[in-house]
C-alpha cells in the first residue's frame, strides 16, 4: 500500500508497524497482568479455516499456535514429504483427506476449503506460494523472507496490492516490530530523538547450518537441508539476517541505495554454495552509512540479531534478544527486556492476523516493507559477490532471477 501523499515514507513506516502490532502490544500488556490475576479464556465468534504450507520443524510450531489461540481451525497440511503432513496434521487434528504432499501440495490444499494459509515453507517458494494464495481469494500468513531475488520480490509487491484490491490480508510474520520496547525505541528515532542518523551497525550471528554431503534436489529440500542451497534459502543474509535488515529499516525509514562488501565460506569441508560470513556496507540516499555482519560460525558467540543506530545527539539499541532502549538527547528512554520474543512475537501476529481477517482490515503495511527487506539482503549478497559496489537501481535492473532444477522432484 502506498502512504498517502502528506505522509514522508519515514512517518508512514513506522505508523504501519506500530498500527499493526497494537494487538499485539495489549495483549502482551494483558498477559503479564493475567500472570497475577487470572482472566477468562476468550471466546471467538467464529473460527478461520486454515491451510499450514510447510510441516517441518517452524511450520508444525507454528500451526501448534495457531490451533492454541482458538480462533483457527486447522483444515489442511501441505508440505513436499507426505510424512510432516500426516504427522502435524495428526497432532492439529487434520481429516487424513486434507493431508497433501509434493510440489503442487499448495494447489490441492488451496482447493480444500481453506479461506486462510500460513505459508511456512522453504524460502524459495514463498513467493508462488503466496501468489497462488491470494490469486484463489485466501488471506495468507507468511513467514520471512517473503522471496530469494529480485523477482521474487517484485512479484510478492504485486501480489501486496492485489490482496489489497480483494480485500484479503498478507501479513508477514517479524517479530521484532511487535515488542512494545522496540516499538517505543523507533517511536521515538522517527520524533527526532537521535538528532541527524549518522550512522548504523548490525548483526545478524548464529551457529553453524546442516550441510549435507548428498545434494540430490530431494535431500535438499528436507528439513534445514535447504539453508546452504542459495537457490532454496537465498543464501544466510537473505534468510537469518533478514530480521536485523527488517529492524534498520524500520529504524531509518528507507532502502539503502547501493552497498560493497565481501562474503566467504569459512566452514570445513563445504558441500552447499552457501556462505557463512558476510560484511556488508551500504549507504542511504542522504549519505547515512550502514555496517552490516553476519555469520554462521561454532564460534561460541551468542547469537545476535541487533541493530544500533547512531545520531549527532544520541544512539538506541533494537534487538532480538537482550534489551532495547534509546540513550541520550531529548528523548532518552532506557528501555527494557525483551520477552520471549521468538514465540511472543508470533503469537501477537497470529492474534493480529485474525484480528485484520475478523475485522476487514486489508491496508497489509507488512508486505511493501518485507518487500524492501529482500531486495537489501539480495544488494548486499550480490554486491559483496561480486566483490563490487552495486547500486539498488542496477540491481532492479538486471532483475535476475536464482534458478533451481526441480527436474525429478515429485510433483
Amino acid at each position: 500500500m502506498n502512504p498517502p501523499s502528506d505522509y514522508s515514507r519515514r512517518r508512514f513506516l513506522g505508523t504501519a508497524f506500530a498500527s499493526t502490532a497494537i494487538a499485539g502490544v495489549a495483549q502482551t500488556i494483558d498477559s503479564r497482568a493475567a500472570e497475577e490475576t487470572p482472566v477468562a479464556p476468550v471466546v471467538f465468534d467464529r473460527k478461520i479455516k486454515l491451510g499450514l504450507i510447510g510441516c517441518g520443524g517452524r511450520g508444525a510450531w507454528i500451526g501448534n499456535l495457531f490451533k492454541q489461540h482458538g480462533g483457527y481451525e486447522i483444515h489442511a497440511t501441505a508440505d513436499y514429504f507426505q510424512e510432516p503432513a500426516d504427522k502435524t496434521g495428526d497432532a492439529l487434528g487434520v481429516d487424513k483427506a486434507r493431508r497433501f504432499s509434493g510440489l503442487s501440495a499448495h494447489k490441492r490444499l488451496l482447493e480444500s476449503g481453506v479461506e486462510a494459509v500460513a505459508i511456512v515453507n522453504i524460502p524459495r517458494f514463498h513467493a508462488t506460494h503466496a501468489q497462488a494464495a491470494i490469486q484463489a481469494g485466501c488471506h495468507v500468513y507468511a513467514a520471512k523472507p517473503v522471496a530469494i531475488d529480485v523477482p521474487g520480490a517484485l512479484s510478492i509487491q504485486a501480489t501486496g496490492k492485489l490482496a489489497t484490491e480483494k480485500k484479503l490480508v498478507y501479513l508477514v510474520d517479524y517479530q521484532m516490530p511487535t515488542d512494545p520496547v522496540n516499538i517505543e525505541v523507533v517511536k521515538r528515532i522517527h520524533e527526532g530523538g537521535l538528532g541527524q542518523l549518522m550512522h548504523v551497525d548490525s548483526m545478524g550471528f548464529s551457529s553453524v547450518w546442516p550441510d549435507p554431503a548428498d545434494r540430490n534436489n530431494e535431500n535438499l529440500l528436507r528439513r534445514g537441508n535447504w539453508i546452504t542451497a542459495i537457490p532454496l534459502s537465498g543464501d544466510f543474509i537473505v534468510e537469518y539476517s533478514v530480521h536485523t535488515i527488517n529492524a534498520v529499516l524500520w529504524a531509518v525509514g528507507k532502502r539503502p541505495v547501493k552497498a560493497v562488501g565481501k562474503t566467504r565460506r569459512c566452514r570445513e569441508g563445504a558441500k552447499g554454495d552457501g556462505r557463512d560470513l558476510y560484511m556488508i556496507t551500504y549507504e542511504f540516499d542522504d549519505g547515512l552509512v550502514w555496517t552490516h555482519r553476519c555469520q554462521a560460525l561454532k564460534n561460541a558467540q551468542d547469537w545476535l540479531i541487533r541493530c544500533e543506530v547512531y545520531g549527532k545527539a544520541a544512539y538506541a539499541h533494537i534487538n532480538y534478544w537482550g534489551k532495547s532502549y534509546l540513550r541520550g538527547g531529548p528523548k532518552h528512554f532506557g528501555g527494557g527486556p525483551l520477552t520471549s520474543l521468538y514465540d511472543q512475537g508470533a503469537i501477537r501476529n497470529i492474534a493480529t492476523f485474525y484480528q485484520n481477517v475478523t475485522g476487514n482490515q486489508y491496508a497489509n503495511p507488512t508486505v511493501e516493507r518485507a518487500v524492501d527487506d529482500v531486495l537489501t539482503a539480495v544488494l548486499g549478497r550480490e554486491a559483496a559477490a561480486r566483490g563490487k559496489e552495486l547500486t539498488m537501481q542496477e540491481l532492479l535492473t538486471e532483475n535476475l532471477a536464482v534458478e533451481f532444477d526441480l527436474k525429478g522432484l515429485k510433483a
